[in-house]
């Protein structure tokens, strides 16, 4: 049986919130980190990923290893037998942050999210709505107290980017970092001794 500290499979999954790109580049990044990844698309984020990007849905579902039907309950990856190191949501909109947080598997990736949690391994979720009411907070925290990582994609300026793909990259990055995955995307603070 392969180790757990051996799984070479990150599950992601990109929803209809705006910001398709974060998903997009987790999956880049990962790909030449040499991981293998299982995608899942939710159907606003078909229409996201167009709107937003340069991209057709077909080019980005060419980024990964394997590509899963929303409603797909018999994938693999909606049981816990099925070994992974994780799942990144890159954006997760307010709906599939509703859904994990109330247990409410009507899909492929409220459903893998959930054994993700039961089972003890990494769920990051990059929250992508503002400004945040109430309700949101609460089902924020309800995921936090499950064990989810909770990751708006809030970009940090100490790198001194010089555009928007370097906040993304930086986002991603340490949203990798975080999720335990080393990598050189991100820029690392440093403070300089004057004399």
């Amino acid at each position: 049986m392969q180790e757990k500290s051996d799984i070479n499979r990150v599950i992601v999954a990109i929803t209809g919130a705006s910001g398709a790109i974060y998903g997009i580049r987790t999956l880049e990044l990962l790909r030449t980190l040499g991981y293998d990844t299982h995608l899942i698309l939710s159907t606003t984020a078909k229409l996201t990923i167009v709107k937003e990007t340069s991209k057709q849905v077909a080019d980005v579902e060419s980024m990964a290893t394997l590509v899963y039907d929303l409603l797909d309950f018999t994938a693999p990856i909606a049981s816990g037998s099925y070994l992974s190191k994780g799942m990144i949501i890159a954006p997760c909109s307010i709906k599939t942050l509703s859904a994990i947080a109330n247990s409410y598997s009507s899909d492929l990736i409220s459903r893998t999210a959930d054994v993700c949690l039961k089972e003890g391994r990494p769920l990051l979720l990059m929250v992508r709505e503002t400004p945040l009411h109430s309700g949101h907070l609460s089902l924020m925290r309800k995921c936090a107290e499950m064990g989810a990582i909770l990751f708006p994609p809030v970009p940090a300026f100490y790198g001194r980017p010089k555009s928007i793909d370097d906040l993304v990259n930086a986002t991603v990055g340490r949203a990798l970092l975080r999720f335990g995955i080393q990598n050189d995307w991100y820029p690392r603070w440093e403070v300089k001794n004057e004399s």
